[in-house]
């Protein structure tokens, strides 16, 4: 790619953003950015052209505040190296073209038992450790607020996704179950940081529970996955119940940088990785 191209992709990406995006205020835990390489500036240029054209639209980085972002985004990936290394991170992207193997199961999942801090519809869901101890955190803020949670899915093996997925093709045919369930190995769910709180309906985002939830996840650490207007993005049909632990850093940077966007955030991370 010669000099000239990258600097006509960078003067479109300002212009774009300049007039789409307002330039956002948000507290720590990001620092003041300092000046970019010309090697990072290159490598922000292709990452940006390889993602989609809504994820262009939503990513809301001008060349004034570019060096802010990739601050941000390497304070994520130094959180990243934090995370524990016998398990796929927090940051793991997981939908329709990346899949986890059919042997994986998170580690030292914790089981939800009945308890004082929110309700379970059935017996035998488990979590990873760190979505446990947000959960709880999450739960203990609701009930102050006179809400108690409801938790009706969490983690869902290999086996018991393909069986699930095979069954909602026999009900409501191939079309429609691709749009509203996971294939094996594609689930959010089998990575023991997702949750589906309320009774799993359409109408959840309503309820008071579910407008609290709305409202104050993003403080725990807990992202809309498949949200309203975005299925071709996720793949899949609003689910206003679908929540995936990132963590706080995560949903800050989400909302900064991505339009509040999960997918793109995901995808984001991992191409930056993955890029050379």
């Amino acid at each position: 790619m010669t000099k000239k191209t990258l600097l006509e992709i960078f003067a479109i990406v300002g212009i774009f953003c300049l007039a789409g995006c307002a330039k956002k205020s948000y507290a720590q835990p990001f620092k003041p950015a300092a000046k970019i390489s010309s090697a990072e500036e290159e490598k922000f240029g292709r990452v940006y052209q390889k993602m989609s054209g809504r994820a262009k639209e939503a990513i809301c980085v001008a060349e004034e505040n570019k060096a802010e972002f990739l601050k941000d985004l390497h304070t994520m990936l130094e959180e990243e190296k934090t995370f524990r290394a016998d398990d796929k991170s927090l940051f793991f992207l997981i939908d329709k073209k990346h899949a986890a193997s059919s042997s994986y199961v998170p580690k030292d999942l914790v089981s939800l038992e009945k308890n004082s801090l929110f309700d379970l519809n059935k017996a035998g869901m488990k979590i990873r450790p760190e979505a446990y101890s947000a959960l709880n955190e999450m739960a203990q803020a609701a009930l102050n607020d006179g809400i108690r949670l409801l938790v009706s899915s969490a983690y869902r093996s290999y086996s018991y996704q393909e069986n699930l997925f095979n069954y909602w093709v026999s009900v409501d045919g191939l079309e429609q179950a691709e749009r509203e369930s996971a294939r094996a190995g594609t689930s959010q769910h089998q990575l023991g940081t997702a949750v589906d709180f309320g009774s799993i309906s359409d109408d959840f985002d309503k309820t008071q529970m579910g407008q609290w939830v709305y409202k104050n996840a993003a403080n725990y650490g807990w992202s809309l996955s498949f949200p309203k207007g975005y299925e071709d993005v996720t793949g899949y049909r609003w689910e206003c119940w679908h929540f995936r632990y990132i963590g706080k850093n995560a949903c800050r940077f989400q909302q900064k940088w991505f339009g509040g966007i999960q997918q793109f955030m995901l995808e984001f991370i991992d191409c930056w990785k993955s890029m050379s």
